[in-house]
């Protein structure tokens, strides 16, 4: 209980000394922000250019993700290959995402984005100007693992903004539409990816990431976010962890249940999550020998998936109840196993397809109304000094057991060819028991909110 008061104590501290010693907004910076959230609720100027940034920059990054692995697995044909390239890709993920809160609760969330994006565009450059000179293989790693990075990076700049331009009762809906655009761009990317990569390869695809990022970089910087500098003495590295060590305590502390939260997510990313990203592209191209258009249709109906979840996310608002969570994570489990039953001898090939892009978008659909309520009731219970590390916190460690599982599975599908529909049933009944554990967890999280 003493340790307990003690940290109150010292982060009441902080948050005093910093009113002292960091100079205020600027008028401009924060009243003004706080009469157009008033007058136009979530639609104010510099919230909806951070989400016309979003659908620029990530339409860049859905369609580079899609064909880039893509890419791969037409050239090798290996998925234990492309397994174990995925899971090299997502490691700097979670160290990035880690140093991305740090950073976005220090430095100016719009500056992040902006440099990211124009870093984004210089890292697609260089790809296009060496995918034809070096192996393959080694170049695909490398900038997937950048790519990856950036992206850990650039989330919590994205998160920690909602609550600073939002007032408490929209953030629910502020995340549904980050979401939504997100997905929105997820939709659209996979589908012209595929038919621009079906009909005249990678280049032109390279070509429109660049103008993406650069385009999204330059609209970015002329968002206005409020922002306090601190005046911090010490190096980054001590800096780093000092928030990390931070982050960690009030978690530890005070909100012990976050931890909790953040193992049910992260074992579920590792069983299922996993087995999706591996699993739909070998389903759809190696073991159903279907067309990169096909395979672009069935990413992009999760983006679909993903579109009609922010939405219903963004109308249900608060009256979304995380501890009904376990639910959707059921719904998932449930249709990986119908994905499954899809891939048994005797079944029409095109009608195996169908079924597997239909669950591709009823999942993503339940995984985004998961996520959309999970983000907004941790930051709804997190002091604002805190959000932006405590986000890449949770980003970090719910991502980390994902490249495990997506290595696990590219050799899984290898060495199941004759019966790949067994890879599936065995992920979705360990999902469904993971997703039963998590009712008691969720429930409790949602209990420290009322």
């Amino acid at each position: 209980m003493k340790r307990k008061e003690h940290f109150l104590n010292h982060t009441e501290n902080q948050k005093q000394q910093a009113s002292l010693e960091y100079p205020q907004p600027q008028p401009e910076a924060g009243t003004a922000e706080k009469a157009l959230i008033k007058g136009r609720g979530i639609w104010q100027r510099d919230f909806t250019l951070v989400l016309i940034g979003q659908i620029i920059s990530l339409f860049g990054n859905a369609i580079l993700r899609f064909a880039l692995p893509l890419y791969l697995l037409r050239e090798t044909g290996s998925a234990a290959l492309f397994g174990a390239v995925n899971a090299c890709s997502f490691l700097p993920l979670m160290v990035f995402a880690l140093l991305g809160g740090v950073v976005a609760d220090r430095v100016n969330k719009r500056n992040i984005m902006v440099c990211l994006d124009f870093i984004t565009a210089g890292l697609i450059l260089g790809f296009y100007l060496l995918h034809n000179l070096v192996p393959l293989v080694p170049l695909m790693i490398v900038c997937l693992m950048v790519l990856y990075g950036i992206s850990g990076a650039y989330q919590p700049a994205v998160q920690a903004s909602i609550p600073a331009l939002l007032r408490p009762a929209q953030i629910t809906q502020g995340n549904a539409a980050v979401n939504m655009v997100g997905t929105l761009s997820g939709l659209l990317g996979p589908v012209v990816g595929g038919v621009l990569f079906g009909l005249w390869g990678i280049v032109p695809i390279l070509i429109i990431s660049i103008v993406c990022f650069f385009s999204s970089a330059v609209l970015e910087i002329f968002i206005r976010i409020p922002y306090q500098k601190r005046q911090d003495q010490q190096g980054i590295g001590a800096i780093v962890r000092g928030d990390i060590k931070e982050s960690w305590q009030y978690i530890h502390r005070e909100k012990p249940v976050f931890l909790s939260v953040v193992v049910v997510v992260a074992l579920f990313n590792m069983v299922l999550s996993a087995a999706m990203i591996i699993g739909i592209p070998v389903m759809v191209v190696n073991i159903l020998a279907m067309s990169d258009a096909a395979l672009g249709l069935t990413q992009g109906t999760l983006g679909l998936g993903g579109l009609a979840g922010g939405l219903l996310g963004g109308i249900l608002g608060d009256r979304l109840k995380l501890s009904h969570g376990y639910l959707l994570l059921a719904i998932c489990s449930l249709t990986a196993a119908i994905m499954g039953l899809a891939l048994l001898p005797g079944l029409p090939r095109l009608g195996a397809y169908l079924v597997i892009t239909l669950m591709a978008l009823v999942t993503m659909a339940a995984a985004t109304l998961f996520t959309i309520e999970m983000f907004s009731v941790v930051q709804k219970q997190t002091p604002p000094h805190l959000i932006g590390k405590i986000m890449a916190f949770i980003l970090a460690v719910a991502n980390c057991a994902s490249p495990l599982g997506q290595a696990l599975y590219g050799l899984l599908f290898d060495a199941c060819q004759g019966f790949p529909w067994a890879v599936l049933l065995g992920a979705a009944l360990v999902a469904l028991v993971i997703s039963i554990y998590s009712k008691q967890v969720f429930s409790r999280l949602e209990q420290e909110q009322q």
